[in-house]
Formats: C-alpha cells, sequence, structure tokens
C-alpha cells in the first residue's frame, strides 16, 4: 500500500523571516468607443469582457437595414477563472438537517509529517465522494520543476523556499479555479506550527478563509514504518522522519482538528475526516 509523502524538513523559524507578500491577477479595463463617421443608428457597444479576458477587437459595422443576428450560444468551453476575493467560508445547513458533506463543495486542506498517509487519504477522499473533486499534492506540484529542482533533502535554502513558494500559490490558484467552478479541491502539504514561511498563512493568503484545515498525526511508529517502504527522493532519513513529526506535535492545543489515524486504515482514516468536517462547517476553526 502507498502512503502520503511530506515536505523534508526546512529550519525553524528564525526572527525577521515571513511570507511573501500576496499578488493578485490584474483585471482588463478596456478602452473608450470612438464611433466612427458613417451615417445611420450610432451602433450599441458590446457588454464588457469578464475579468482576466482582454475584449475582442471591434468588428466592421453591420449595414442599417440589416437586422443583427442573435448572439451564438457560448460553445468554446471556457471555463470561469476563480475571482478576484478569497474563498469563503461555507455555510451551514441547518441543525436538524446536518450537514450534507458528500454535496457540499470544500476547500480541505489535510497537514501532516511525511508517512501520515496525506496524500494516500486525499486521493481516497477525492475518489468517494459524490461531487467532482480534485486532489493536489504540494510535492507533486514542487517536482514539475525538473532541470534546477531544488531538493529540500540537500538542504533548505532560498531555492528550495522559493520552490515551495511558488508551488504553493500554484495549488492555490488552481484550487480557486476548481471551486469556481463547482469542483471540490483537497489539498496536502507538510505544514509546520512553527515556521510562517511553511505555514498556514500562505496557504490562507492563497485560497482564502473558507479553506478548513485537519491535521493527520499517527504515532511516531507509524510514520517511520511507512517511511521505511518508500524509495528514492520520498523518504526520508529515520532522524529526519522523527524531528519533523516532533516539530508537528506542536499542533496540539492550535485549535485545529487532529487525526489519529494510528490504528485507522485509509478508508476508516476518510471517514473520519468526512466526521471532522462537518463539525468545522458546523463550527469553523479559529486559525
Amino acid at each position: 500500500m502507498q502512503h502520503a509523502v511530506g515536505s523534508p524538513l526546512p529550519p525553524p523559524h528564525q526572527p525577521g523571516q515571513g511570507p511573501a507578500a500576496g499578488w493578485s491577477p490584474a483585471a482588463h479595463h478596456p478602452g473608450s468607443h470612438h464611433p466612427g463617421a458613417h451615417q445611420g443608428p450610432v451602433p450599441v457597444p458590446p457588454p464588457p469582457p469578464a475579468p482576466g479576458y482582454p475584449a475582442p477587437p471591434p468588428g466592421p459595422a453591420s449595414p442599417p437595414h440589416q437586422a443583427s443576428a442573435p448572439a451564438a450560444p457560448d460553445t468554446t468551453g471556457h471555463v470561469p477563472l476563480p475571482p478576484g476575493g478569497p474563498v469563503a467560508m461555507p455555510s451551514a445547513p441547518p441543525a436538524a438537517a446536518g450537514p450534507d458533506l458528500a454535496g457540499t463543495t470544500l476547500a480541505v486542506l489535510l497537514i501532516g509529517p511525511a508517512g501520515a498517509g496525506k496524500t494516500s487519504v486525499a486521493k481516497y477522499w477525492a475518489d468517494h465522494r459524490r461531487i467532482p473533486t480534485a486532489h493536489i499534492s504540494l510535492d507533486d506540484v514542487r517536482e514539475w520543476v525538473r532541470s534546477g529542482f531544488a531538493d529540500p533533502q540537500s538542504g533548505w535554502n532560498d531555492n528550495s523556499e522559493a520552490q515551495y513558494r511558488l508551488a504553493r500559490r500554484t495549488c492555490g490558484f488552481a484550487a480557486r479555479n476548481f471551486l469556481a467552478n463547482g469542483i471540490s479541491c483537497i489539498l496536502d502539504d507538510a505544514v509546520f506550527p512553527d515556521r510562517p514561511v511553511v505555514g498556514l498563512g500562505g496557504w490562507k493568503r492563497h485560497v482564502g478563509p473558507g479553506l478548513l484545515p485537519v491535521v493527520l498525526l499517527p504515532g511516531l511508529e507509524i510514520v517511520l514504518e511507512r517511511n521505511a517502504e518508500r524509495s528514492g527522493n520520498r523518504r526520508l532519513s529515520d532522524d529526519e522522519v522523527a524531528r519533523i513529526h516532533g516539530r508537528m506535535a506542536g499542533w496540539y492545543g492550535s485549535g485545529l482538528p487532529i487525526i489519529d489515524n494510528s490504528q485507522l486504515d485509509i478508508p476508516q482514516t476518510a471517514q473520519v475526516l468526512n466526521d471532522v468536517l462537518s463539525r468545522s462547517i458546523a463550527s469553523p476553526p479559529q486559525w
């Protein structure tokens, strides 16, 4: 059975460090319309383009004696880009009915150390929802970089941190794009409670306050056992796994929901995750 991966260990937070400033896409502003010198009624200007899309070039004016043809339906297959604002918290259904989690569009962030089972649980959870759901793994997006990949196992430095930030921003944009089109998403990342740069602030900035974070934290012996089954650059040393796991214990007392899946298989963990998310929608965690 495959298990999830986690980011290797960045150093603890040092004074003066912090997340990079956020970014926002610039909207297109069409120019003013200048009617020509032709005779006839003044043509009606087209509606403004959707944010983020350039206006189409003006076409030739229709002869005055011809009626305008009805607009053709949009058959290009384009889907809306995410709005400029962040993703809002999903509304809790009436208490009597209880949350219909399987039919609710959600953005979930699954946090945990290497070997916690984040990726396996996230994939299973996404596969078994009643509505369309995407899985976005930050480790996979980081490894889109082929030449010049800054492997944190070789040392956490400016390049590895920059590539992490870029991957997180890319994941956040993808999540907003899926959500704008009615597709839920679950992201997984090894987020450290003592490291602002590699922390929740960036995820909240790039996705929005509607993101629901959940920590997956089994016992140390479990993550060591799962890490031993890996190969390549996804396998970490036992010492590094132990250090990551120890720092993840800082989530206790943070107010975030924590799932100890030491004795749970993947389907059982996904069910507990559903229960935790139902409670998070009814009473959002403060983070």
